[in-house]
């Protein structure tokens, strides 16, 4: 891929889903898009590029733009995120909402539902601690195909060996040939819905608990201060948005900080709970 046609990939890759790509990915440019020029009927790289240059369809930018945005994803990644919402940041939500009994969340980026199912999985074993509430989780992605796998909630051998405990495995999840089918009653926990992050979430309603993990890192400054602004407008005064280890508030935004000796949640400050009051 010549240089011209990177940089024009590139700047819709970042019109289109705020994907930062610099010239050293090239090859992963490259590697990604090969089978979408295959199922296009595209020869090679450069006609899949020409076509996107001469004509502007729909359907093939959505295409490329899943390929370059599709990240891996992992049961319980990282594990800490997920101690901290069972033992810190969900005891002190059911004490603020003990008459509503009624907590939202919110898994940004979900890729194929790892980490929303992980959650659905946390808290069905903790279902006698959670009797009588009603705890809603919304995933979204930006890629259709995502999506619609992470709906399905069919894993392979690979995926649900990578971070799940053997004990939930067995629990949770049925053996269909070579692959793992995920019970519907945990599947039945999570809503999906397609949206990109470059858009404001006032669509999605208020939420308690936002997980906008290992997304930030992909995206340049000011997306991430725009991003981070519209979680801010969405979250609740004294709720909670969970990053990856390593991203940080700092720097970016002052609509959020770090909550102390708590490493990688941060809560909405208060000025900009009095700024979204104010507006």
């Amino acid at each position: 891929m010549n240089t011209a046609d990177f940089q024009m990939m590139a700047t819709m890759l970042k019109e289109q889903s705020g994907l930062v790509i610099t010239p050293e990915k090239a090859y992963l440019v490259e590697n990604r898009l090969q089978p979408v020029a295959r199922k296009w009927g595209f020869g090679n790289l450069d006609q899949l590029v020409g076509a996107l240059r001469t004509r502007p369809d729909g359907k093939l930018r959505k295409d490329v733009v899943d390929a370059m945005t599709t990240n891996e994803s992992l049961f319980f990644r990282d594990l800490k995120p997920f101690d901290l919402m069972r033992d810190v940041v969900l005891p002190q939500l059911m004490t603020a909402r003990s008459s509503a009994k009624r907590i939202r969340i919110w898994c940004a980026a979900c890729s194929s539902g790892q980490e929303p199912y992980s959650l659905a999985m946390l808290f069905s074993e903790m279902q006698a601690k959670l009797a009588g509430w009603r705890i809603e989780i919304l995933a979204t992605d930006l890629c259709s195909e995502m999506v619609a796998k992470a709906k399905a909630g069919t894993y392979s051998q690979f995926e649900v060996q990578r971070g799940l405990p053997i004990t939930l495995l067995v629990k949770y999840f049925k053996q269909e040939g070579d692959r793992w089918q995920l019970n519907d009653a945990i599947r039945g926990q999570v809503q999906y819905r397609e949206f990109n992050l470059l858009e404001h979430p006032r669509s999605l309603g208020q939420f308690d608990v936002v997980f906008c993990r290992n997304v930030l890192i992909y995206f340049d400054q000011p997306t991430k201060t725009k991003v981070l602004g519209g979680i801010a407008d969405q979250l609740a005064p004294d709720g909670t948005l969970f990053l990856g280890g390593a991203e940080t508030v700092l720097g970016i935004t002052d609509r959020f900080e770090p909550v102390p000796s708590q490493r990688g949640i941060y809560r909405v400050t208060q000025k900009s709970g009095s700024m979204r009051a104010a507006g």
